[in-house]
């Protein structure tokens, strides 16, 4: 009997679920849904931005997707749930227009019509097979369950490219592609059997940067556009924690350099100019290689000093062809004397921006709750805050497609604790879009059961080959190429 009335159940909501709209009430005002797609700017070859309902004792959902130069699409039932391409085709033939959403929601019976609202499709292009990115749970240990990780972006599909099932008790820091082009991958591994993996071609090569004129291994790394040359932080991280504060965690950095490793020859290339007591941390190469871009801020005595942590934004020059640093260094915001923290500068690959953290405190954005991202014009030097995608919460890891059209970064604006990864849209005047989240097929349910939080978003040009069984091999091997030293006067 208990079977016979589930069944009827379920029969009544599969029918409720796919009638359509009839005794219409409309309301002058935007539906609620999760997420928030309402005039957001968006590529054409984005997987469909799903949304549902905010309201969640809703029966059922229809959404009517109707493009300003042609095309519709209809669809009826729990969520808003587009076929992928029927999505495409429309986004496609609406590239530089509009398509308009009509939203009704039947609750108790009664179909209410909300206000209708627009995505707006770019011209431009993303031309980005994916994203990649690092998941890990904001628990503050060190290792447990990470896992590098891609996404299709013109799909749902998600692919492992390393976890820490294949890598047991290790911790996976940061990776970094070639400006979105995976045939040249830089990964670090921390702790015990740690090291520095250089992927070209398909070849991986693990190697270690630790040597008696070094502080530790590198880390926070960065490829000059050439391909020959990684520019890598040495640090060590920590952590500290606060109580009845309001605030969960302090990161920082008891000392930092910055080096640069030359792929070909395996030589560390130091400067003294970026060996000092100070903190040089986060590198980050120009769009033609000729600048290193990198942030400083005097030694603390941390955590108790804390507070007094302002990172200066600065720029050292760099000669690709003989391998060598510029004399001087060039402070382009001054971190003590504006009271602010500026770190993680992103050139855009086209020379026009460079995107960058700006915080009250600080060297690691991620943790600070004021973390906002700042646009310089390097045409005219000036900048701005970017106010169309920060929150009242941290934005950070941030980092440009191909194209330098489009702009990804990680946001803690749903909940202060879990990072998940925006995309935005920016043209050639610098007016950024509106950020959308990352588009899931449920994206409720996906949001809410993936406890993890989305670290270093990047985009990938084609799908990353990475070959985890050889990653295995060579870790535990526990063979090293060992790097030689290129110490500048």
């Amino acid at each position: 009997m208990r079977g016979i009335v589930y069944s009827l159940i379920v029969c009544s909501f599969c029918i409720s679920c796919t009638s359509l709209p009839k005794d219409v009430v409309k309301v002058d005002a935007l539906p609620e849904i999760y997420p928030d797609y309402i005039g957001v700017t968006i590529p054409a070859d984005i997987a469909p931005l799903n949304f549902n309902f905010a309201d969640e004792d809703i029966d059922c959902m229809d959404v009517v997707a109707k493009g300003s130069e042609g095309g519709i699409i209809h669809v009826n039932g729990e969520w808003a749930d587009f076929d992928i391409d029927d999505w495409h085709r429309l986004t496609e033939q609406n590239q530089g227009g509009r398509i308009t959403m009509t939203v009704s929601v039947m609750k108790d019976g009664q179909w209410t019509q909300y206000k209708d609202f627009g995505i707006y499709v770019s011209k431009d292009r993303l031309d980005e097979w994916g994203l990649t990115y690092r998941r890990i749970k904001p628990g503050y240990e060190v290792g447990g369950d990470i896992g590098i990780y891609q996404r299709d972006l013109n799909s749902f599909e998600e692919y492992a490219i390393l976890t820490e099932t294949a890598l047991p008790g290790r911790c996976f820091n940061c990776h970094t592609a070639n400006r979105t082009h995976p045939d040249r991958i830089a990964m670090q591994i921390r702790g015990e059997g740690g090291g520095t993996m250089i992927q070209k071609d398909g070849k991986q090569t693990w190697i270690d940067t630790k040597t008696d004129s070094t502080k530790a291994a590198g880390s926070y790394s960065y490829w000059h556009p050439q391909g020959d040359y990684v520019a890598m932080a040495v640090n060590s991280v920590h952590q500290s924690f606060f109580t009845g504060t309001g605030q969960r965690i302090e990161v920082y950095h008891r000392f930092s350099n910055v080096e640069v490793l030359d792929t070909r020859s395996y030589e560390l290339i130091l400067s003294p100019l970026l060996q000092t007591e100070d903190l040089e941390i986060f590198p980050a190469f120009s769009h033609d290689g000729q600048w290193l871009y990198y942030s400083s801020s005097k030694p603390c005595n941390v955590p108790a000093e804390y507070e007094k942590v302002k990172c200066s934004l600065c720029r050292i020059g760099f000669d690709a062809g003989k391998g060598m640093f510029g004399e001087t260094v060039d402070t382009l915001l001054n971190g003590p004397a504006t009271d602010r923290s500026y770190v993680l500068a992103r050139p855009s690959y086209d020379g026009r921006w460079l995107m960058y953290c700006v915080s009250s405190r600080g060297n690691f954005p991620v943790s600070q709750n004021d973390a906002d991202l700042w646009l310089m014009d390097l045409h005219t030097g000036e900048s701005r805050a970017i106010k169309e995608v920060n929150s009242g919460q941290s934005e950070s890891y941030h980092n440009w497609s191909g194209n330098s059209r489009w702009f990804v970064f990680a946001s803690k604006r749903e909940d202060g604790m879990y990072t998940k990864a925006y995309l935005a849209n920016i043209d050639e005047q610098g007016r950024v879009s509106k950020p959308f989240l990352l588009p899931q097929r449920h994206p409720r349910r996906f949001y809410r059961e993936m406890m993890d939080a989305y670290n270093c978003p990047d985009f990938t040009k084609t799908k990353v080959d990475f070959d985890a069984h050889e990653a295995y091999r060579q870790v535990f091997d526990n063979r090293r190429t060992v790097v030689k030293l290129k110490i500048e006067d």
